[in-house]
């Protein structure tokens, strides 16, 4: 009876459970609002100083290209969108293929073996190159033999978009039941069928909201495309040839300018940029509760 009385008396008492569980809300509630407060006052900002220009110049700022001279005042960045989505588009293509190409590698076929160990680790240390450093690798290998274009733009993007697919990727194939390849094995499908029509339905979801991500995220890089894109004023939809622009590019020349017209198209176009990230991460969510409330 004193044993039991003993480890009674050790166990939690349920006031102390509350009051702890009141202490980790209050502190979990307070990161929030440290992450919050900053978030909030940066899409104020963008708003209030970008819709002024945006929006009251409607459609002409998007209709129209970039002044030759930045001390002009007046709307115009049908270039920068234009150069964006060539840009955005062309690195996609490039790099969503060959980094599920890749996780599938990694998850289905090499497994822990030295080569793909070797790519786990290139790949996580591709994750933490800087911007920059890739595009000025892309500057010395590509832009300076053929000059300027969307391509070599859309080459920079692919290198820093490639190690979040691949990574994104094969976590989502890991979380594939084994029971549904081994099911698949024992009705006579062989690996490559198993893996286009068990292994890939499965993890599309996942595998469609990190390749969105990673597209969003290239979409607002700035270094890159000033070693590779250039910063032309006029529109440009030649994909492998002369210089072309972005909205980023856009946003850092501008920005850094003297004159207030040139800023207040910098605050335009920052404002368009954030609304095509925002509108690629709310496809990337819909997309994937749609694909969630199929299954």
């Amino acid at each position: 009876m004193k044993e039991l009385r003993t480890i009674i008396d050790l166990r939690p008492r349920p006031t102390w459970r509350r009051t702890k569980s009141v202490i980790m809300s209050v502190l979990m509630g307070l990161c929030v609002v440290a992450v919050a407060i900053p978030l909030a006052m940066v899409i104020y900002s963008v708003i209030s100083k970008g819709a002024g220009i945006a929006f009251k110049a409607f459609p002409d700022f998007f209709s129209t290209d970039v002044p030759l001279i930045s001390r002009k005042a007046g709307p115009g960045m049908r270039s920068a969108i234009v150069g964006t989505l060539l840009v955005t588009g062309g690195a996609t293509v490039i790099a969503v293929p060959l980094g599920i190409l890749g996780a599938i590698y990694l998850n289905e076929y090499g497994g822990q073996t030295q080569f793909a160990r070797a790519v786990r680790f290139m790949t996580m240390v591709m994750t933490g190159v800087p911007s920059v450093v890739m595009g000025l690798f892309i500057y010395i290998t590509w832009t300076v033999r053929f000059g300027y274009s969307a391509f070599g733009g859309a080459l920079a993007l692919a290198c820093l978009m490639l190690p979040v697919v691949i990574s994104s990727t094969e976590q989502m194939l890991k979380l594939v039941p084994n029971q549904l390849r081994e099911g698949a094995f024992a009705l006579g499908a062989s690996k490559s069928r198993v893996i286009l029509t068990v292994v890939l339905p499965a993890a599309l979801p996942g595998i469609v909201s990190g390749s969105l991500l990673a597209i969003a995220r290239a979409a607002g890089e700035t270094a890159p495309l000033m070693f590779a894109v250039g910063a032309a004023t006029t529109m440009n939809p030649h994909f492998f040839s002369e210089a072309n622009t972005a909205l980023s590019v856009q946003i850092f020349g501008n920005a850094t300018s003297s004159f207030v017209a040139a800023q207040d198209r910098a605050w335009g176009a920052a404002l368009t940029l954030v609304g095509l990230t925002f509108l690629l991460t709310l496809v990337a969510r819909l997309f994937t509760a749609r694909l969630g409330t199929k299954r």
